[in-house]
């Protein structure tokens, strides 16, 4: 089952074509990379995917469903959640409440319930509490969950902001440069944490990575964009070896 598909999709600012008549599938429950060299177009693509940016043309369909023209929370509402290559958590808020904030478009309680502390307004939080403390024990985190976020190391940070994304119970996960400024181990303790992610939770994800170990090492399929053209896509290791994709990164 297909569960994203990009048709034509093409953005332009100006006169510069910042991702041209680009096609893409990704079939549910797969783990599949976006790569390609800096200015190549990816972070738009994530920007188009999330509402952010508009396309000049073509569609974006999950689960079949038109998704352009939506605004950035009807689109999480639909299912789908991102990451960011710079880390955007609440630093000055705990650890669970960063979660918590994630679970916010599941339960609710009213602004009257919550000045007055009506009954169901404990009941909520309570829920809130466990299901955050669910996602940090998968991650690891819940021995930190009263610390500052901005005190966690980085890597931890990282999989804060993962674990914030998941709480939105999303159908769609997008990585951008998840490993970004790890070292190795924290960069193969993430591989792990993503491959259990796509497992535990039955996730579909798609990520830009600049780390060939890491896409090679978890990436079921791959495509590449090249100055927001697609210049090679199919299997992992095919594609990395394609002279093309080859030249583009290192050079002729």
């Amino acid at each position: 089952m297909i569960l994203l598909e990009l048709k034509s999709l093409s953005i332009s600012f100006g006169g510069l074509k910042a991702v041209s008549e680009l096609n893409m599938k990704i079939k549910k429950g797969e783990l599949y990379g976006l790569i390609g060299p800096n200015g190549a177009g990816k972070t738009t693509v994530f920007n188009l995917l999330t509402g952010v940016y508009r396309p000049t043309e073509g569609q974006i369909l999950l689960e079949g469903e038109n998704l352009v023209g939506k605004s950035t929370i009807e689109i999480n509402k639909k299912g789908v959640a991102r990451t960011f290559q710079n880390i955007r958590l609440f630093h000055h808020m705990t650890v669970l409440d960063n979660v918590k904030i994630g679970l916010g478009n599941q339960l609710k309680y009213s602004v009257l319930e919550g000045m007055l502390r009506l009954p169901r307004f404990f009941k909520v939080e309570r829920e809130m509490d466990e299901k955050a403390m669910e996602l940090l024990t998968v991650f690891g985190l819940e021995k930190e969950k009263d610390m500052l976020a901005s005190n966690l190391p980085y890597g931890k940070q990282r999989k804060l902001e993962i674990a914030r994304a998941l709480a939105t119970k999303p159908k769609l996960l997008l990585l951008d440069e998840p490993a970004a400024g790890m070292n190795p181990n924290e960069t193969g303790e993430l591989m792990k944490t993503i491959k259990f992610i796509r497992d535990e939770f039955q996730m579909t994800i798609l990520l830009i990575e600049h780390d060939m170990k890491l896409v090679s090492g978890i990436c079921e399929g791959i495509t590449v964009l090249n100055f927001g053209s697609e210049l090679a896509h199919g299997e992992t290791n095919a594609v990395l070896n394609n002279p093309q994709v080859v030249a583009a990164y290192l050079g002729d």
